[in-house]
C-alpha cells in the first residue's frame, strides 16, 4: 500500500503507555489505531455514527481482522492511519487500514464488517444510503449539501438542530432562543448526504446595508470538519448578492479565532448575552465599508 491509495488519514502520537518491554508499539494496539480510525472515518463522512445506525435499523459488527507487520513503531512517532472501505458485499464491509510513519509502511490490516439487526445479529443487506455515501466519499464526492431558504421551509431540521445545540447543550432558554426574527430571516441549512441536518444559521434582514448572522450551530460530534464554514460562507454569499455593505455578528468568545479565520474583525469589549461570553465582529463586504472600518 501507498499513501496514495488513501483519501482518509487519521493522526495520532504514540505514547509511552503503549509501548512495551522491547520499546516498540506493542503489537495489539495496532487494533486499537485502526478502530480509533475507522471513528474518525465515519466523522468524515459526516454520519454520526450512533444516530445513523439507528436511523437505518441495523449496526455494524466484526466479524474478521487480520494485521501484518513490517516495521516498528516507536515512543512519539507521529503516525498516519489511512483508511478506505474497500469493498461493499450484500452484508458485509470491507476496510483496510494502513499505519504510515512518513512514508514508510509499518502495518497493514483488514477490518471485515457485517451489516446486522441488532436484537439478533442477524445479518441483512447494506442500506442503499449508506451504501452510496460510502461509495462516494471514496470517489471524492460531496458529502454535504447547503440549503437556503425560508423559515417556513426550514424550520423543522434548523429548529431541531438549534435546539440541539443552544438549548439542550448549552442551557439557553427556550425564551431567549426563539424570537421574531427568525420568520424575516434567510436560513442556511447543511444536510448529510442522509438528509440529517448538520449545521445551520440566519440572516437577518438588512438596517442601512447592515445585517447581521446569527443562531450559527453545528453538531456537536460533526465539529471540526469545517461545516460552520459552509453555512458561513453560504450566508455571506447571500448577503453579497444582495447589495448589503456589512455583516456583523456576535460571536461566543470561544469561537471568536473561527471567525478571525473567516475574516470577521473584533470590535469592542466582551459583553454577555444568554449568560455566556460574547464579542461583536464584523466584515465588510464593500469598497465603501471596507475604507471605512480602515478609518475607524
Amino acid at each position: 500500500m501507498q499513501k496514495q491509495d488513501f483519501r482518509f488519514f487519521h493522526p495520532l502520537r504514540v505514547r509511552w503507555v503503549e509501548v512495551d518491554m522491547q520499546k516498540i508499539v506493542f503489537n495489539g494496539h495496532y487494533l486499537m489505531y485502526f478502530d480509533t480510525a475507522v471513528g474518525d472515518y465515519w466523522r468524515n463522512l459526516v454520519l454520526p455514527y450512533e444516530q445513523t445506525m439507528h436511523d437505518l435499523g441495523g449496526d455494524l459488527y466484526v466479524v474478521k481482522s487480520s494485521l501484518e507487520y513490517k516495521a516498528s513503531a516507536v515512543y512519539d512517532d507521529l503516525l498516519h492511519i489511512g483508511m478506505r472501505c474497500q469493498r461493499i458485499g450484500n452484508s458485509s464491509l470491507t476496510f483496510q487500514a494502513c499505519a504510515f510513519r512518513g512514508n514508510q509502511v509499518l502495518v497493514t490490516g483488514e477490518l471485515v464488517y457485517v451489516y446486522a439487526e441488532p436484537s439478533t445479529q442477524t445479518s441483512k443487506p447494506v442500506p442503499q444510503e449508506l451504501r452510496d455515501t460510502l461509495l462516494g466519499y471514496e470517489q471524492g464526492e460531496a458529502m454535504v449539501k447547503l440549503q437556503l431558504g425560508s423559515w417556513g421551509a426550514l424550520k423543522n431540521v434548523a429548529g431541531a438542530l438549534r435546539t440541539e445545540v443552544f438549548v439542550e447543550e448549552q442551557g439557553v432558554s427556550q425564551e431567549l432562543e426563539w424570537d421574531e426574527f427568525d420568520a424575516r430571516s434567510l436560513h442556511a441549512v447543511l444536510h448529510n448526504r442522509m438528509g440529517l441536518a448538520v449545521a445551520t444559521g440566519r440572516l437577518l434582514p438588512a438596517v442601512d446595508g447592515v445585517s447581521k448572522i446569527g443562531r450559527m450551530a453545528v453538531k456537536r460530534n460533526l465539529r471540526g470538519l469545517r461545516l460552520g464554514d459552509q453555512v458561513l460562507s453560504g450566508l455571506l454569499d447571500a448577503a453579497k448578492k444582495r447589495g448589503d455593505r456589512e455583516v456583523v455578528l456576535h460571536a461566543q468568545c470561544n469561537a471568536e479565532n473561527f471567525y478571525k479565520r473567516q475574516g470577521f474583525i473584533r470590535r469592542g469589549e466582551v459583553f454577555v448575552e444568554a449568560d455566556m461570553g460574547h464579542v461583536e465582529m464584523f466584515m465588510p463586504l464593500s469598497i465603501g465599508a471596507a475604507v471605512e472600518s480602515l478609518r475607524s
